[in-house]
Formats: C-alpha cells, structure tokens, sequence
C-alpha cells in the first residue's frame, strides 16, 4: 500500500476584507462587488512561495523522522528564483539530510498534482521510500481586478510513502492540452488572463469532467465510489456547476475557499485536499483533481492511520489563527504595488555573500546551532568554545536544531527609526528553553502582541531582498502566540421591533425625490421565527412593500430576521454583513446599492 502518510498547511495570518478593495477602488471598478464577499489572504511583506513552503512541510513533518525523507518535490508558479533549486532552500531550512532528491516543479496550476503523480509513482517503484511534496503560490495581479479577489496565498504539503499510509492511493487518470486561459512572460510580473467565459466554458467546463470520467472509466468507478470531490474553480456556479454534471451533490464537493482565503493558484489543490483530510474518517474515498493546461485526477481512500496521526495546525488551524486587514493600502504596500519613500536607511547595502551564505547554511537557513557534548548545554550560534562558564569545553559541540525548541521573549523594543515595510520594527532578545538566545526580528504580530516572558514560535522569512540583483536573502524571525481572549460579558438584549415594524419605518423613511426615473424590485427572504418573504416595489416615485414574494425581482436580500433589523438599526453594518456570509445577494448586486439611497431610516 502506498499513498499519504502525513499532511501539512499553511495560509498566511492577514486576510484582506475584500470589501475594503471595493470601498477603495469601487470608484473605478465597480463591478469587483461581485466577487467581494468574504477574505483573501495574502502574505506578509517578508514572505513569499518558499517561506510558505517551509511552513506547510513543517507542519506536515511534525512527529515524522525527517531522516527518511528521500525526495522533495516544490511545486509553485511563483519562485523566487529562476535559476536557484528553490527546492534546495527549502531542504536547507528543514535539515532534511544532504543525500536527498531535490526539484522544482512549476510553470502550470496543475503543478502540484502532476508532481504528487510523479512522487506517487516514484514511492511505488521503489526509487524513494519517503517523499516530501509541498506546493505554495503568491500570485501577484494589478490592483482593482477580478482575479486580484479570486486569489490567495498558501502552501500545503504532504508525505508520501509506503508505511502508515492515512490515504491509500488508488490510481489516477491526466489529460494534457495547450489550453491558455492565461499566461505569464519570463520577464513579466503579472498574468495576462483571456476573458472569463472562454475560461468557464471551454476550460474547467470540458478539461475537469474529460479527467475525471477518464479515472472513472479506468478504475472502474463512478461517482456513488466517491464521498468528496476536490478541484479548484475560482468561477463558484461553475464549480458547484461541473459536479452536478459529473453526478456529484452539494454534500460532495468541496468548497472552493473563496470566502476564507481564496484560490492559492499551484497550492490549491493541495490546499483544498489536505482540508478535506482534516475532516476525514477512515473509508472515505477521496477524488482530488487539478487544472491547468490539462489535468490530473487522483483517487484515495482513507485508511484507519489517520486516528493515529499527530496533531498539527494544517489549513483549518491556519484559516482560524487570522488577522482581518481592512487596509487596502496597507495590502498594496506589502505586495510592493505602491513605492513610497523608505528613508536613507533604506539605502543600507544588502548584497549577500554567496561564500559566508554556504559556509553558514545550517545557521542561517536551519537555525542550527551547537550542544556541548560534555554538559549538554545549548547554544546559538555554534563556536569552538562551550559557552557555559563551568564548562568551556573545546570543540565539543554537535549541531542542535533550535526552530522547533520553545522560546519566549526576554527583551524586545519598537523601532520608528530603523526601516520597516511595517512599522515599528520590533526585535529583541528571545530564550529558547534548555539554553541558547539571539537578537530576533519579531513578525506577524503589532507592538501591543509582545510582552516580556510571552512564548514565541520561530518562523523561516524572507530577512532581505536585493533588488539590483534579484536576490533573497532568508533567516528566522520570532512570531509571539497570540494571548488567550478574555471572554466579554454581554449586556443583557433589549427588546427591538419586529421585522414588520422595520418595514413600516421603510415605508416612512423612503425619499420619493432620491427615486426619480428608477424602476426597481427588492426581494427579502429571511430565516427565523420572524422570518418570510417581502418584496418592495420601486416604480413612478412611489415605493410598494408587500409581503410575499415577487415573480421577478431584480435583486434578492437573503438573511436572518435579527440581522435584517440590526441593519435597519445600525447596529450590523450592510457591508460586513455581506462580506462575512450574513447578507446574500442573488441577481442584479449593483441595484441592491440603491436601497440606502432610496430609504432613511
């Protein structure tokens, strides 16, 4: 038996309210509305495609021997380097052993799962026993755009092998074709993407059911043998669209992400299936395919194993552990779409030396250390020399890996001065447990995160970036975890009016001079003991609201009977209503606009 042995994810901490893009370029691309529900995530400044990637394969290597790892396969659209093993990076910062196969898989969304194909069929032929694949994206795109709502960034990873196997693979079936729904020059930073219907039609429409059937056709299956579908399709009516086609019912398919992170491009598959694994009991068989220029279909079926399986914080302990940005500039500066001025001391050299870079990987890349062989004293950086006053042994120190040892902050500071693409800079000093402390950056986290004795996790980031020479320069920073809330003891609730009364005070508070030549019709469907149908009819300057519902409504509200009053009452903001799932608009979303022009409450 071969197949998953371990899984791992990663979405970065900041998620953009999408509504926040809309109220700063709607101005200019209304039509972005369409896509605004919910949240993207995207990187912090000081990530990237293998920061991402280290932190997914940590994650999936948790409780794993790293020593019998044999191969590691990075599948991304977005390396950092055309002409550098990214996948050597990668390998560095896991300590994972020298005699190892390391490559990049990329150029194509469907990267990752014809990589997993490969590494599958490598693990059954016996050339490797263990094998590492991990995919992570960082699309960039141009501000007020469609596909800049549909993205996302993220990583996941996952094992292969043949003991302990948590999903059996099964088989798989791939199609390839030279469709371009979009393409990217050598040279360019940004997707040039065709028009959005050929892709729907002629791309997901015809390639993801052509793989599918193919698997089915050569397993000898057919959908009643699959519990859950996974494939990615930013388009959401096409997606839930496709799986009817291939006999596939709402409780199957697996939603897209578009509301939690967005589509994290070569990763996504991945990302879709290792959320799916999380929520997985033994005997569920799971379909996983892959677009882009083609596609792979892949079949598992999950064994006992995964009761066994160690915890870890995968995609759902990721998509949880967030921080909701409602600044788009702030989004813009860390995807450096906009130059401001850094100061002279941004013009600090920050070329790296290729020799000290090799001759201190392990401490750079691995944060490896040394441990006194004679009094087991740990220390960073490694010397000749034990640091220990009633020890001072000489050349006594065996490497010691320190990014997975606790630590907690000893000293720290906020810089205004020292240059930050997020300021203050905060660093300081941080102790790792047993012994061993550095001078540490801390990230993903604001002044008011750090305190002095708080614990902190190490984390793999980008520390600079040359941009005469292209270059990355990487090491580890201190992320504070993140304090326990204290719980907040509500107010008693205090009576409010009805849902017919909230209309009754529509009806008085419509302003017939704000509707000269609009012709409109608003359909309410509310759950709830309140809960029912309305219709509110604009026509001729006058405003008609009814119970009931209407034959043809031009825009359609759909919501609780609470959240509709606490709108009316200012209480729920329309807009975050909208963007956390509360409020749901079907049919034309641009009239639906007109409702706070049209009535004052």
């Amino acid at each position: 038996m071969i197949g998953i042995v371990s899984y791992g994810g990663y979405i970065p901490r900041s998620r953009l309210n999408r509504m926040s893009a809309f109220q700063g370029m709607g101005w200019f691309a209304p039509a972005i509305i369409m896509v605004a529900q919910g949240e993207r995530s995207f990187a912090n400044w000081d990530e990237d495609s293998v920061t991402m990637a280290v932190a997914a394969s940590r994650d999936c290597l948790k409780g794993m021997s790293k020593a019998e790892v044999e191969a590691l396969y990075l599948c991304s659209t977005t390396l950092p380097f055309a002409d550098r093993s990214n996948a050597g990076i990668v390998k560095t910062a896991l300590n994972l052993k020298d005699n190892i196969v390391s490559l990049d898989s990329t150029s194509c969304m469907k990267a990752g799962t014809s990589a997993l194909i490969t590494a599958l069929a490598a693990v059954q032929g016996g050339q490797q026993k263990k094998i590492l694949v991990t995919a992570a994206d960082k699309r960039e795109t141009k501000t007020a755009y469609f596909y800049e709502m549909w993205f996302g960034d993220g990583a996941a990873s996952v094992l292969l092998g043949d003991t302990n196997v948590i999903a059996e693979f099964l088989g798989s079936y791939s199609v390839s074709h030279d469709f371009v729904d979009h393409y990217r020059g050598a040279q360019n930073k940004y997707d040039y993407n065709w028009e959005e219907r050929w892709i729907r039609d002629e791309g997901y429409s015809r390639i993801v059911p052509e793989a599918i059937n193919g698997l089915f056709q050569k397993l000898g299956i057919t959908m009643d043998q699959v519990d859950k579908l996974v494939f990615p399709c930013f388009f959401k009516a096409e997606h839930r669209a496709i799986a009817k086609k291939l006999g596939a019912g709402p409780e199957k398919l697996v939603d897209n992400m578009h509301e939690v992170c967005g589509e994290t491009g070569a990763a996504h598959p991945l990302v879709m299936f290792v959320s799916t694994l999380e929520q997985a009991k033994p005997g569920d068989r799971i379909l996983l395919a892959g677009f882009g220029q083609g596609c792979d279909a892949l079949y598992f079926k999950v064994t006992d194993a995964i009761k066994n399986l160690p915890p870890r914080a995968g995609i759902n302990g990721s998509l949880a552990n967030k921080k909701t940005v409602d600044n788009y500039l702030k989004f813009l500066k860390f995807r450096d779409l906009i130059k401001t001025e850094m100061g002279i001391r941004a013009e600090a050299p920050t070329q790296t030396a290729m020799t000290t870079l090799w001759r201190k990987r392990k401490m750079l890349l691995g944060l490896v250390g040394g441990k006194c062989r004679k009094c087991g004293t740990p220390q960073f950086q490694k010397m000749d020399i034990c640091v220990n006053p009633n020890c001072l042994a000489v050349h006594s120190q065996d490497d010691y890996e320190f990014a997975d040892v606790p630590a907690k902050v000893k000293t720290f500071t906020g810089d205004l001065l020292a240059v930050s693409v997020d300021p203050p800079a905060i660093y300081g000093m941080v102790q790792f447990e047993g012994g061993g402390r550095f001078m540490a950056d801390f990230t993903d986290c604001e002044l008011d995160d750090v305190a002095v004795g708080q614990p902190v996790t190490m984390s793999f980031r980008r520390r600079v970036h040359d941009e005469n020479r292209g270059f990355s320069g990487y090491f580890w920073k201190a992320v504070p975890v993140p304090k326990p809330k204290e719980a907040k003891k509500e107010a008693p609730a205090e009576a409010g009016p009805t849902v017919k009364e909230m209309f009754a005070r529509m009806d008085k508070g419509f302003r017939a001079e704000k509707a000269a030549g609009i012709e409109v019709v608003f359909q309410y469907k509310m759950t709830g003991p309140q809960g029912g149908l309305w219709h509110i009819i604009v026509k001729d300057g006058k405003a008609q609201i009814n119970e009931g519902e209407h034959a043809k409504p031009d825009c359609t509200l759909l919501m609780s009977d609470v959240d509709f009053v606490d709108i009316g009452l200012g209480k729920l903001n329309a807009m975050t209503a909208f963007t956390t799932g509360r409020l749901k608009i079907e049919g034309d979303m641009m009239k639906s606009q007109l409702l706070g022009k049209l009535f004052k409450l």
